[in-house]
C-alpha cells in the first residue's frame, strides 16, 4: 500500500473493531492519511457502503483465542505506532494484549484506550451508553426543558470522547517521536464530556449559568438565542447575542415592540419567546432568510440531514464527498500542505490481510486469516 495523503500518512495504526464510538476515532486518523488497519473477529461482518465511519481502514480477521493468531497480532503491534482500543477496562490484560505487555514490546507505543468511565476507579466495570456517561459528567443535566433532560444525540460522550482519544493519541505519537518512549492515552467518555463542560461550568462559577435547566441565555432560555418554527414547517436558528447583531436582527424582522428593547432581562425571555414565535410563524424559512440575507443578524435555516449536501456554503467548500455512492463528510480540518481524503470504502472483513501482513512486514500464513473468498 502506498502512502496515503494527509498530515499522519506513514503513521501505523491498529484499530481493535468494536461497537460505539471507537470507529470513529479510526474514521479521523485514516482521513488525515495514517494506515489504519481494523482486527476483525471471526464471522464479523459489515463493509456497506453506508458504513461512514468505517471508512478508510484495511480489515485483517484474526482469532485472538487461537495461540498462533494471537502471535500475529503481537507481532503487528510489534510494528505499529499506535493502537485503538474500546473494550471494557481489562479485558485487553486478560487475552496478553494489556498495555504493560505491549509497550515491554513496542516501547514507543500510543497505546489508545477508550471506556465509559475509565480504567480504574468505582464505575470503571460499570456497563452504560451516552446517556449514562454525559448523565454522570452534568452535561445530560444541563441540555433540555425544564421539565427534562434531552439526550443530544450520541454527540457529547461518545463522539466527543473518540475526538479526545484521537487528540490524545497524536499528543502521545509527538511525546514517542521526541523521547523514544510510549504511554497509555486514558480516554473516559465521561470524562470527555466534562472537559466539554469547561465553559458553562466557568459560566456557572461566574453566577451566569444558574438558573434552571431551559431558563439560561445557552440552552433556550433566551428568545434571541433559540429555534423557531416558520410558517412552512422548517426552522430558522437565531443567535443574536450582541446587542449590535440583535438590532440587526430587529429590523429586518419588522419588529418594533418596545418590550423587545429589553433583551438582557431574563423574566422577560418566556414572554418574548412566545412572541417571536408567533411573529416567525407567519412567513416561510426561505422569506426569513431573504429578509436576513446581507445583515449581520446571526441567523441560518436548521436544515434537515438530506439538506446539508446542497447548502452553497457546505458546496463551496467541498464539504461532502461521495465514497462509493455514499454522500459523507469530507475530511476535517483543512490542512494547506497536507490535505487529507478518504482512503476508500468501509472494508469487508478480512479483505486486506494478505497486503496487510506484507505492508507490515509479515509473512502471510501462521494461522493468520487469509482473504475471504
Amino acid at each position: 500500500m502506498s502512502a496515503a495523503a494527509g498530515p499522519l500518512s506513514g503513521l501505523k495504526v491498529l484499530e481493535f473493531s468494536s461497537v460505539g464510538p471507537l470507529p470513529y476515532c479510526g474514521m479521523l486518523l485514516a482521513d488525515l492519511g495514517a494506515d489504519v488497519v481494523r482486527i476483525d473477529r471471526p464471522g464479523a461482518r459489515g463493509g456497506a457502503p453506508f458504513e461512514i465511519i468505517s471508512r478508510g481502514r484495511r480489515s485483517i480477521v484474526l482469532d485472538l483465542k487461537d495461540p498462533a493468531q494471537l502471535k500475529v497480532c503481537v507481532q503487528l503491534i510489534e510494528r505499529a505506532d499506535a493502537i485503538l482500543e474500546g473494550y471494557r477496562p481489562g479485558f485487553m490484560e486478560r487475552i496478553g494484549l494489556g498495555p504493560e505487555a505491549m509497550l515491554a514490546r513496542n516501547p514507543r507505543l500510543a497505546y489508545g484506550r477508550l471506556s465509559g468511565f475509565g480504567q480504574d476507579g468505582p464505575m470503571s466495570q460499570a456497563v452504560g451508553h451516552d446517556i449514562n456517561f454525559i448523565a454522570l459528567s452534568g452535561a445530560l443535566g444541563a441540555i433540555g426543558t425544564e421539565e427534562r433532560p434531552t439526550p443530544p444525540l450520541n454527540l457529547v460522550g461518545g463522539t466527543g470522547g473518540a475526538l479526545f482519544l484521537a487528540f490524545g493519541v497524536v499528543c502521545a505519537l509527538l511525546h514517542a517521536q521526541r523521547t523514544e518512549r510510549g504511554q497509555v492515552v486514558d480516554t473516559a467518555m465521561s470524562e470527555a464530556a466534562t472537559s466539554l463542560m469547561s465553559a458553562f461550568l466557568m459560566f456557572h462559577a461566574a453566577g451566569d449559568h444558574n438558573a434552571p435547566r431551559g431558563a439560561n441565555m445557552g440552552d433556550g432560555g433566551a428568545h434571541f438565542y433559540n429555534a423557531y418554527r416558520c410558517a412552512d414547517g422548517h426552522y430558522i436558528a437565531v443567535g443574536a447575542i450582541e446587542p449590535d447583531y440583535y438590532a440587526a436582527f430587529l429590523e429586518p424582522a419588522g419588529i418594533k415592540d418596545p418590550e423587545f428593547a429589553h433583551q438582557q432581562d431574563p423574566a422577560r425571555w418566556p414572554g418574548l419567546k412566545r412572541k417571536l414565535a408567533d411573529i416567525i410563524a407567519t412567513r416561510s424559512r426561505a422569506d426569513w432568510l431573504a429578509a436576513f440575507e446581507g445583515a449581520d443578524t446571526c441567523v441560518t435555516p436548521v436544515l434537515e440531514l438530506d439538506e446539508i449536501p446542497g447548502h452553497p456554503q457546505v458546496l463551496a467548500r467541498g464539504g461532502f464527498v461521495e465514497v462509493a455512492g455514499v454522500r459523507q463528510p469530507a475530511p476535517t480540518p483543512r490542512f494547506s500542505e497536507t490535505p487529507g481524503q478518504v482512503q476508500g470504502p468501509p472494508p469487508t472483513p478480512g479483505r486486506h490481510a494478505a497486503e496487510t501482513l506484507a505492508d507490515w512486514g509479515l509473512q502471510a500464513g501462521v494461522g493468520a486469516a487469509q482473504n475471504p473468498a
